[in-house]
């Protein structure tokens, strides 16, 4: 028997509304159980309490923002800087000397030499540091810097010479930038004592002459 115009072949009308079930109605006050974390996971979302020690290591939060900062990325280490030498070292004759020319290393130099309370003298040439060594009389430097870029100084070619002629009474160290590997392993083959990156050198530089600047007036007490 065919079915009348009003009811279609297949069941009743109203049992075709439930064909599929929709998700359950999230609300704010609605509990989040098992199954529904997984389908938030399954759709990329996280939504699983922070743990507030991690926002302190990552330095989240006004109480953890310094101390977490330093956990989640390392400390950045400073040296702490010395205490100056005693004494004016404006009229002594001269322990230090370097080859540099870069403006910035040049006052960078010259203003430690100052806080530091050690004379530093700049010279350019092989003939410019021994016409100031012959003024010192016998002493020799305690330490000459070079800045390894310095092309005017040619450092590779000065180091060796300066090393047959001061031995071991004088310390040379010199600097450069921290990706130029090859000039570094160059400078230690012609006798640099140190090779040190830019950085480095920087953070050094106060022990670097305190020490260097110091030996003068040691040698002096010891005799």
């Amino acid at each position: 028997m065919n079915a009348g115009p009003r009811h279609p072949s297949g069941g009743g009308g109203k049992h075709k509304r439930r064909r599929g079930r929709r998700p359950p109605k999230r609300g704010p006050g609605a509990p989040s159980g098992p199954m529904g974390r997984d389908r938030q996971q399954h759709q990329g979302i996280y939504t699983a309490p922070m743990d507030h020690s991690y926002r302190a290591n990552m330095g989240g939060g006004n109480n953890g923002s310094r101390s977490g900062a330093r956990r989640g990325f390392g400390p950045s280490y400073a040296p702490l800087e010395p205490e100056p030498l005693p004494g004016s070292q404006e009229h002594s004759a001269s322990r230090i000397f370097a080859f540099v020319e870069d403006l910035f290393f040049l006052a960078k130099i010259q203003e430690t030499g100052r806080k530091m309370n050690v004379k530093v003298e700049f010279v350019k040439t092989e003939k410019d540091l021994t016409d100031r060594l012959s003024n010192n009389g016998d002493g020799k430097p305690s330490l000459i810097i070079f800045d390894l870029n310095n092309a005017n100084a040619k450092p590779l070619t000065l180091i060796p010479k300066l090393k047959s002629k001061l031995k071991k009474g004088t310390s040379i160290i010199g600097f450069l930038s921290h990706v130029q590997g090859d000039l570094k392993q160059k400078a230690h083959e012609v006798g640099c004592d140190m090779v040190l990156p830019r950085s480095a050198f920087s953070q050094n530089l106060p022990q670097l002459l305190r020490r260097h600047g110091a030996a003068e007036a040691e040698t002096g007490t010891s005799e």
